[in-house]
């Protein structure tokens, strides 16, 4: 096992960006309508906005070095792009006319 595998500081932010983003984004897919599963998006889009504040800290703390944090944002924000096409998507979606 890698040595920052027993640092707490690690194991709260793994648990972190495992347990936010991608429960919600799940838990939003099996919601019956759209508004619902824009909701649960949203949701994921704020807690990525904890990993990312999450990540500045532990840097600045010195839990993790330049070049991981480096690695680490730019996962963040492709991740945060692909999220923000969805909820684009989704968007779209729930404000079409329904059809009668």
């Amino acid at each position: 096992m890698p040595i920052h595998h027993t640092l707490k500081a690690w194991q709260h932010a793994q648990r972190l960006a495992v347990e936010c983003v991608p429960l919600n984004i799940a838990e939003g897919t099996t919601r019956r309508g759209t508004r619902d599963y824009r909701r649960f998006l949203d949701t994921a889009w704020g807690s990525l906005a904890e990993v990312q504040t999450a990540l500045v800290i532990a840097r600045d703390v010195g839990y993790i070095q330049l070049p991981e944090f480096a690695r680490l944002e730019a996962l963040a924000t492709e991740t945060s792009k692909t999220l923000f096409g969805l909820l684009r998507k989704i968007s779209q979606v729930s404000d079409r006319p329904k059809p009668r």
